[in-house]
């Protein structure tokens, strides 16, 4: 899947023309590609679109008008854009209130190294996520955990080809936390079109 250029970047005015259209797009998008794993944790599987959107809504709320700050977004946002082979997501821990915070966070560091993908009948093939080594560095590990985490899955093509047939689905297999939900068809579905519109 294609890394994102400046030119791919609307200017505000462009942008403001299309955005309701392009707005309502994205929503469906990670409708279908959000999905809560246990009663805390959410996951968004991410691409191209996706990041575009958060480039472009990026740059309007900061009012972005020089190729140097949207630059400094596509270096930020790019690398999680999924490369062939790949499935990128986005991890949130979702907590209420401090106090909910003050109970989890210590208790799931390390998280981000526990979200696997289980795909495939016979035999279930499991990958393990891979973290960025750059948000890996920002990470408090001894004390407490972020509530947000970017990780990825890199899938050899037996682990691809069980994707695509299914069934599959994504867990978190921490100590503290366990739980394993679902990816469906129409998921696993739109995870696939993104290979192919890397490969075409």
């Amino acid at each position: 899947m294609a890394k994102l250029q400046l030119a791919d970047i609307a200017d505000l005015r462009a942008y403001e023309r299309k955005r309701e259209e392009f707005r309502r797009e994205v929503i469906a998008l990670k409708k279908l590609r959000r999905l809560a794993i246990g009663p805390i944790v959410t996951v968004v599987f991410e691409n191209r679109t996706t990041m575009l959107f958060q480039i472009q809504e990026m740059a309007r709320a900061e009012k972005m008008v020089s190729d140097n700050q949207v630059q400094d977004e596509l270096d930020i946002y790019n690398p999680l854009i999924p490369d062939p082979g790949e499935l990128s997501l986005t991890l949130f821990i979702e907590l209420r209130d401090d106090a909910e915070m003050r109970e989890w966070l210590p208790k799931l560091v390390g998280i981000e190294s526990s979200v696997e993908l289980r795909a495939g009948p016979d035999p279930v093939r499991t990958v393990a996520a891979t973290v960025d080594a750059g948000h890996a560095a920002q990470l408090k590990r001894e004390e407490a955990t972020a509530s947000v985490h970017y990780v990825r899955f890199v899938l050899d093509e037996q682990e691809r080809a069980a994707l695509r047939n299914g069934p599959a689905s994504i867990a978190v297999n921490h100590p503290a936390y366990f739980y394993e939900t679902d990816l469906g068809a129409e998921l696993r579905a739109s995870l696939v079109a993104d290979w192919e519109e890397t490969a075409s």
